[in-house]
């Protein structure tokens, strides 16, 4: 049984340079914003919205914006609670499907994939964001990680066409977070080292970059 109430991700304008998870957030949300101002409009569903961190990138393009999970988040945001494999709403009410951070955390990611393209609407957008990278997390829920042509089989075996896959950080951005995440915790809470480490790889990523290895993607597809 998944835990309610449990504290998610609330704000993507706040996250500094000695957030623990700088070095993915900074690109992802970069890609996110990207991705949301040229693909998104009209009606907006966030399957596993949580606290519905990214709602505010929708201001001025979403008619309407709905946030179904499995559970309520600490905030109470989630406007529909069930399983993202079987949504309860009619086929073809979205122009917009948004899922971040969610997939790697559903046993069936094909049944996830499906569920998006029967709620889309012909021509609609799925914009869908997991790792390649990362440590295990919401232990036992956490089944899977995404090569880009790992995002793009799924998401065409489903009906999907590929408008753009975008990698969220190289390989330096990647290897400063193995760091934060490979240090003892007694160091790692140092927010001047935190600090530290997210200035020099984020600066090496910029110099040198290469996305041959990565922390994350967003896909977007369209039906």
């Amino acid at each position: 049984m998944r835990e309610e109430d449990l504290e998610r991700f609330k704000d993507f304008t706040s996250v500094d340079i000695a957030d623990h998870y700088y070095l993915v957030y900074k690109p992802l949300i970069r890609d996110l914003q990207y991705a949301v101002k040229k693909y998104a409009a009209g009606k907006v569903l966030d399957m596993g919205c949580g606290n519905k961190p990214y709602e505010d990138m929708f201001k001025g393009i979403a008619k309407e914006y709905i946030g179904c999970d499995i559970v309520q988040s600490d905030q109470h945001r989630v406007d529909i609670i069930c399983d993202v494999l079987t949504i309860p709403l009619p086929d073809s009410t979205f122009d917009t499907v948004f899922c971040t951070q969610v997939i790697e955390h559903v046993e069936d990611h094909q049944a996830l994939v499906k569920e998006a393209y029967r709620l889309l609407k012909p021509g609609g957008c799925f914009i869908v964001a997991g790792p390649m990278y990362w440590h295990l997390h919401e232990e036992p829920y956490d089944f899977f990680r995404f090569t880009k042509h790992g995002f793009r089989y799924v998401l065409e075996k489903n009906g999907f066409s590929i408008d753009e896959i975008l990698s969220n950080g190289g390989k330096w951005a990647l290897m400063g977070q193995v760091i934060i995440h490979t240090m003892p915790a007694r160091i790692v809470k140092i927010r001047l080292f935190r600090a530290f480490v997210n200035r020099v790889f984020s600066y090496f990523d910029k110099k040198n970059y290469n996305e041959i290895n990565t922390t994350n993607y967003v896909v977007i597809g369209k039906k």
